[in-house]
């Protein structure tokens, strides 16, 4: 399982550029760069070692669109990178690990077609699966955000630590995007509960006291978007949190 990437930087895929949404919200769209390879080299040079790289506009299509940038970072960086965004079958998943992924993202297949899902921790093993748990009034959310289920998180984490999973990142969708804070009483409870798994936490982050209460808590990895972007966490700062 790969250890000590505590930092994890997104970067989200709309036509090929680099974007934040607010609440998995198309229409609240903002643009901070047109490569994100540029952006990749810019976390590389100050210390972050890997990214969490989502293809928006795979996930809202049902397909894998952006493989040729995630294969241009992989090639020309040593980050790591989890990949997740339009994976719908075997050939997929495999697809984005011969284009440099070092893990693959999923979410709503764990839901939709638990019997793949199981397949696919069966043939690559949980150390290249990392969960996506997207919550919204304390159910699942699939589909993009777009469809709330009647599924309990805590019931769902419990489903899936049975089936081996150990690397699940969790969004609280209020908060995604929001640089309101981080839901700390849901990540709190989910450690508790699931003291095994490498929670990462995701959504809200404002600031490095944010990030440094989220580890202290047992958060394995913080995944920051719109702070870094929008300088409200500096390189510097991070460098206080960064695991060397």
């Amino acid at each position: 399982m790969i250890k000590n990437h505590n930092i994890i930087v997104a970067i989200d895929l709309i036509d090929g550029k680099c974007v934040r949404l607010t609440q998995g919200d198309f229409g609240k769209k903002k643009i901070y760069n047109q490569n994100p390879l540029e952006i990749a080299f810019l976390m590389e040079d100050h210390g972050i070692n890997r990214i969490h790289l989502v293809d928006l506009d795979g996930a809202r299509m049902g397909q894998v669109i952006h493989w040729k940038i995630l294969e241009k970072i992989a090639k020309n960086t040593s980050l790591v990178i989890d990949f997740g965004g339009g994976i719908h079958s075997t050939n997929d998943f495999q697809f984005i690990l011969d284009c440099g992924a070092n893990m693959v993202s999923i979410g709503s297949i764990a839901l939709q077609n638990p019997i793949l899902f199981n397949e696919w921790i069966n043939i690559y093993g949980n150390e290249k699966i990392l969960l996506g748990v997207d919550i919204k009034n304390e159910k699942i959310a699939i589909n993009g955000w777009r469809t709330i289920t009647n599924v309990s998180y805590i019931d769902f984490i419990k489903e899936q630590i049975d089936h081996g999973i150990r690397q699940i990142f969790c969004t609280d969708i209020y908060q995604d995007g929001s640089l309101n804070g981080p839901s700390f009483d849901l990540y709190k409870k989910i450690i508790q509960k699931y003291s095994a798994i490498d929670l990462i936490a995701s959504g809200g982050i404002r600031n490095i006291q944010d990030i440094k209460k989220l580890i202290q808590m047992g958060c394995f990895g913080v995944i920051i978007g719109k702070a870094i972007y929008e300088n409200h966490i500096s390189f510097d700062e991070l460098q206080e949190v960064i695991i060397k």
